[in-house]
Order: C-alpha cells, then structure tokens, then sequence
C-alpha cells in the first residue's frame, strides 16, 4: 500500500534529472558549509529552502502542459502588472526599488517573470502554427521588452539580463535566422553608446573594472580581484574542504551568494570545477532532450528556453567569478545561498519534467 502511495507521488518525477539535481544540491551544501563559516544557521535555512523548492518542483510537476500554456497569458499580466506596481509604490532597499511590501512578507515580481516570460512567448509561437513572420518575432520582441525594462528600471541589471535571455531562447528556438540576429547584434553594437548612457554609475563601473580591477583594487575591483586569487590557489585538486584562505579569513565577499564558486574552485581545484561542470551539462543534456521529445511548440519551446536559462545562470556566475564577465549578481544554479531563485529554478525543472511525462497524453490531446 505504501509502495502505491509512493509511486503515485512520484509519478511525474524524472529519476535521471532528479538524481542529478539531488547530487548538485548536495554538493551545494557542504560548499555552503564551507563558505559560511561552518554556519549550522546558514545550512538550516538553505535545507529549508531547499525544501520548499522541492515541493514546489513537486506540484509543478502535477500539472499538466496544457494547462501551463492555459494559464502562461494571465500570469505574464499578472507579472507586467506587479512591474508597474512596484515602479510606483515599491518598498525601496540599498538604494533599488524591487519589492512590494504586503505587511507580513515582502514580494519581488521580477522573479515570477523569469517563469512568466517564456510561458508567454512560447504560448505566443504555439498559436502560429505556420512559420512565424517578421512581425511575429517583432511582437515577441515587444513582449520580452515590457518586463525587462521595467526591471532594468529598479534597477536589476542581472535579472533583466536572465530574462531577456530566457526570452531569446524561445524566440530563436521558434525560428529565428542567424541573418537576423547577426544584423541585430551589429545594430546593437551601433546602438552601444545610448544603452551605455542608461546605465547607473555603478554599472558602468563594474564594466571598466572588468578590463583592469586593478585600478580599484579596495573598491569595485576588489571583488573580482579576491575571487581570481582564489580561482589561482585552488590548482589543480585545491586546498582542501574547509582549507581554502580567501573563504576561511574573509577575504572573498559574499562567498555565500555570487562568489560562492571561487569558494569550491579554492577548495576543490580544476578537478572539483570539472566535476560541477560534468553536473551542470548532464542536467542540460537531459533538459535538451526531454525539449527534443516534448510533442507540442509551446512544451518544445519552454523547455529548450528553461533549459538554455540554467545553462546561463551558469556560464554568467562562472564568468564573473573568473574575470571574463563584469559583476552583475547572478547567483550560482542550485549551489548558492537564497530561497528566491532556489524556488524559480526548481519550478523550471519541474515545469521539464511535466513536460516529459505528460508528452503522451499532450500528444493524444
């Protein structure tokens, strides 16, 4: 009876893809161990995060696609609305205004557009079934828009960045030419000098830091300074669990969050980066496959968008920490400290797993 119970809980759960996120998550904590300062408080509230994001992961993966493509309008207005809301009477905090407080918690509406987003634009192609024209790419754009302006506005560089990524995806998984985007990214290239007059002070000089951190060396640049260092001492099978200097005498700042990885390449050296990136790919390999599988354009197109965001959360943390991308404040997939993102991750792994265990029953309805 109790082997029933248990199967019918897991019924929607995909074993390969779940092992895979257990093991990172695992491994997510006794780096966080290590980066807390042995903090028992710190580990206590992330297995608690992680608790509510496996649930939630859970219940996602209890509803069906067809319902998500149902409901992915209504939450994209949801979230638009939320935006502006916030832009006018949200709580503001270190100087951004991202929150809105409703007494007994306080929200941030950016991250449901992270899920919202995608939903909406791959709800948009999934109702052209021909190929999509020029002008359908050109509302999709505009849609993808709204959300990420709004919150460059707060200003959040780092999710809008992820947004407008999750967004892309789907907009060239639906059928974009490399023509087009060429001619986008050159038209960019022109357009560099406005977006570089929107940018906030600290943002512009996050980006002259990424050429040479050394001319702040105790200011922006320190960051990324701290973090190369610990990148460097970590060799080839690093220092050790626990061992690793920056971390241990509170050289690295917040090694719990964005810098968390410069905290695991010190201890664990290039063979311990190689087995988290070993992780990362087997979780993205079969997040492409269950979007090759997927039977239905709005079920292909959200998992190909949710599983090409992973990968640049991903390859966003990892460049910053090493110097290649300026400091922007993307946290490292499943292995940083916080519930927020825990939860929007976890809710796109299960809105995959959805997605391939009902891909029967979307074919047949």
């Amino acid at each position: 009876m109790l082997t029933e119970i248990f199967q019918k809980l897991l019924k929607h759960i995909d074993a390969f893809l779940m092992a895979c996120l257990l093991f990172t998550l695992l491994v997510g904590l006794f780096v966080l161990y290590s980066a807390s300062g042995q903090s028992i408080d710190k580990i206590s509230a992330q297995i608690i995060n992680i608790t509510i994001a496996l649930f939630m992961m859970w219940a996602v993966t209890n509803v069906q696609p067809q319902l998500l493509e149902r409901i992915a309008p209504p939450l994209y207005l949801v979230g638009v609305l939320l935006l502006i809301i916030v832009e006018i009477f949200g709580h503001v905090s270190h100087g951004a205004q991202r929150w809105l407080d409703l007494g007994v918690i306080k929200i941030q509406p950016s991250e449901i557009m992270r899920i919202a987003a995608p939903m909406m634009l791959a709800w948009y192609f999934s109702k052209r079934e021909v190929s999509p024209t020029k002008t359908d790419f050109a509302i999709a754009t505009i849609l993808l828009l709204i959300p990420v302006v709004l919150i460059m506005k707060q200003p959040d560089l780092g999710t809008s960045l992820l947004i407008s990524g999750s967004g892309f995806f789907v907009i060239f998984l639906a059928g974009l030419s490399w023509r087009f985007i060429i001619g986008s990214v050159v038209v960019l290239g022109g357009c560099m000098p406005f977006f570089w007059s929107m940018l906030h002070d600290y943002q512009r000089r996050r980006i002259e830091i990424l050429f040479d951190p050394t001319q702040d060396p105790l200011g922006a640049g320190y960051h990324t300074i701290q973090a190369t260092i610990a990148l460097g001492s970590g060799g080839i099978a690093g220092k050790g669990w626990l061992n690793g200097s920056q971390a241990q005498l509170d050289f690295l700042p917040e090694r719990t969050t964005d810098f968390i990885f410069a905290v695991f390449a010190e201890e664990f050296g290039l063979a311990g980066n190689l087995i988290l990136l070993f992780l990362f790919s087997l979780i993205i390999v079969r997040g492409l496959m269950i979007a090759a599988q997927a039977k239905s354009t709005f079920s292909r197109l959200l998992a190909g968008s949710i599983t090409l965001t992973f990968f640049t959360y991903a390859f966003v943390n990892m460049g910053m920490v090493s110097g290649i991308l300026p400091v922007v404040g993307v946290p490292l997939p499943l292995i940083s400290y916080g519930g927020t993102s825990m939860v929007s991750l976890l809710i796109g792994f299960g809105i995959l797993m959805s997605i391939q265990t009902n891909k029967k029953l979307v074919a047949s309805g």
